[in-house]
């Protein structure tokens, strides 16, 4: 639905607009459109003669927002908020919207007047304290965020109407937080017109390039769906289940970021379009997979199964990618449930259902708000700190196995020691090695899906300024510095320092690694920290008795199976002997301490 469809030629003509927003959302009771009507009816007495930046009557705006969380079926107070979300700019105070909408409103309302527009100055510590004030407002009632994210974007969709400074600033602003924050909250739509949006005023050229892909050949690829339709649609019915399916466009921003990314040329995108089953029960989404891939032969890795092991926000579906006369063809299958979910995100929550009542909603089964739950209380003033902090909440994330079969969830870029701090801060703090499917890694390596890890500890190990630079997430950087804080004040000067340095960079756990890897020490070395990989000291090291490398010898390294990073000399001819060597080698060097004795 267009929300400019609903809009009057007199803006503030409040009986026209709650006409025809009523029309159009229909499953409000009466003592509810009476609320919503007095709520529109305040703001436009209230914002008489202001304009927005276009010259377009300020009451527009919050109406357009009303409209969007209406969209997601919101309930009555997330509305009237929207509406009200600046009425005290024009000297409203809080008691009188309590009095005519309630503590709840008045709530939602507070929550959104305390975010400012966060700065998009990476590093300063006025943007940690925006990202605090608005994923913590997450904890006492979402639908704050909810808000704020239709309130980004109309601005997005109407960007010429914000001041030209913001012009400039938002797109970035929603790629790096809003577009994040709808994927974590499930609000597919939101997030993939965020970025759509943003691409076409970040870089106008690229999105007139890809929509002019997309427009080639379209009638071609709308018959090689129908044919796979027709197909499915006949082998789901000889099965006896009823399926809908529905061809889809990809948005254009994940169309960019495959050209990107994979550096795809354009006469390579064939799976422009993708095909969504929707069914009525979960076994039947397993059985129309087997179904696809009885029709079609399925493409190697690409098999996902997001209902046994939903994302971390709560999204459910089977993926799969087949070759379907030799084109790659995505196809994703859920349940009614599932797609409502996916459809709406953390706001299906508040579907309305006419005639029930509504209770504030517990979202604790996402982990985003669990996250924050065991944060809110530490310390929250350094904004390295927090720079991670929104990295955890807002990135990608994998999951990961622990020897039992536990799943764990973690930021894509986690390594070992995020691991162990998420098990156990006291397991973090002594681990001093780690396996990934049973053959050990360096702690520092980034962890990948489904990866079975191990933490191996000793009583001795504890946290130092090199993990510090090498963790993903925020609880991990905050246990360690913590410690080190309390132990070794100067370790975190310097490692502050040494992340100023390094904000722009990549992570430095992913630079100081090639190919063959593997790596930390289980129990204490005599030679222990006189070698390093990277910046990193924290490791199992054998010397070579063959060769007995000293300092200041040229030095090479591999990964041994037991005994951590075995030592040679560079010019050591049985390990130029040891096979498979270039598949096991690791860069080492002698550790500063060592240059400076």
């Amino acid at each position: 639905m267009n929300v400019e469809s609903i809009i009057c030629t007199d803006a503030c003509n409040t009986g026209a607009h709650m006409d025809e927003f009523f029309t159009l959302f229909d499953f409000y009771t009466a003592n509810e459109r009476e609320t919503i009507s007095a709520a529109w009816k305040l703001l436009c007495e209230k914002s008489t003669g202001a304009k927005s930046e276009d010259g377009e009557p300020y009451c527009m705006h919050p109406f357009r927002i009303a409209c969007i969380l209406a969209q997601n079926k919101m309930d009555v107070e997330a509305v009237c908020a929207g509406l009200l979300h600046g009425i005290y700019s024009f000297g409203v105070p809080r008691k009188h919207i309590e009095k005519l909408f309630g503590e709840s409103t008045a709530k939602i309302i507070d929550g959104t007047a305390k975010m400012v527009r966060i700065p998009q100055t990476h590093t300063t510590l006025q943007q940690a304290d925006s990202i605090r004030k608005m994923l913590f407002a997450m904890v006492d009632d979402v639908r704050v965020i909810l808000v704020k994210i239709a309130d980004k974007l109309d601005r997005i969709r109407n960007i010429k109407s914000v001041p030209e400074a913001e012009q400039r600033a938002l797109p970035s602003e929603i790629l790096d937080i809003w577009a994040p924050l709808a994927d974590r909250l499930g609000m597919q739509k939101e997030k993939n017109e965020f970025e759509d949006l943003s691409l076409k005023y970040t870089n106008p050229d690229v999105y007139q390039q890809i929509k002019s892909i997309v427009s080639q050949k379209k009638d071609e690829r709308t018959a090689y769906l129908e044919k796979a339709v027709y197909k499915i649609a006949r082998a789901t019915e000889n099965a006896g289940i009823h399926a809908q399916i529905i061809s889809r466009a990809k948005h254009f921003y994940s169309i960019y970021q495959k050209m990107r990314k994979r550096n795809v040329a354009q006469n390579e995108l064939y799976d422009l379009l993708a095909l969504r089953i929707i069914c009525d029960e979960n076994a039947e989404c397993y059985a129309i997979v087997g179904i696809v891939h009885n029709l079609w032969k399925p493409l190697d890795g690409r098999f996902k199964d997001y209902i046994a092991m939903p994302k971390a926000n709560g999204y459910q579906s089977l993926h799969t990618t087949v070759m379907c006369e030799g084109k790659p063809l995505e196809i994703q299958i859920r349940t009614k449930v599932m797609n409502e979910a996916a459809e709406h995100g953390i706001a299906s929550h508040w579907l309305y259902k006419k005639g029930k009542s509504h209770d504030l909603v517990d979202a604790t089964h996402l982990s985003i708000f669990n996250e924050l739950r065991k944060l809110r209380d530490g310390h929250v003033s350094d904004e390295n700190f927090f720079a991670s902090l929104k990295s955890d909440l807002l990135g990608d994330e994998i999951y990961v196995f622990t020897p039992k079969g536990d799943v764990v969830q973690l930021p894509a870029g986690a390594n070992a020691i995020d691991f162990a701090y998420h098990i156990h801060s006291a397991i973090g703090e002594k681990i001093v090695g780690a396996k990934a499917d049973g053959k050990i890694i360096p702690i520092t390596k980034p962890l990948t899906n489904t990866q079975i890890i191990e933490i191996l500890t000793n009583p001795q190990a504890h946290p130092t300024e090199s993990q510090l630079g090498a963790v993903k997430t925020a609880k991990a950087r905050q246990k360690i510095h913590a410690w080190l804080a309390a132990n070794n004040p100067t370790a975190t000067e310097r490692a502050a320092k040494l992340e100023t340095e390094h904000a722009a960079v990549v992570p430095r756990h992913v630079q100081h690694y090639k190919k063959g890897i593997g790596s930390v020490h289980a129990e204490s070395a005599p030679h222990e920290n006189k070698v390093r990989i990277g910046n990193t000291t924290n490791f199992l090291v054998t010397f070579a008795q063959c060769c007995k490398p000293n300092y200041p010898d040229p030095i090479v390294g591999y990964v041994s199976r037991n005994r951590g990073v075995t030592v040679h000399r560079a010019d050591c001819l049985i390990y130029q002997r040891i096979r498979y060597v270039e598949n096991r080698s690791v860069d080492v060097a002698w550790s500063d301490e060592m240059l400076h004795t």
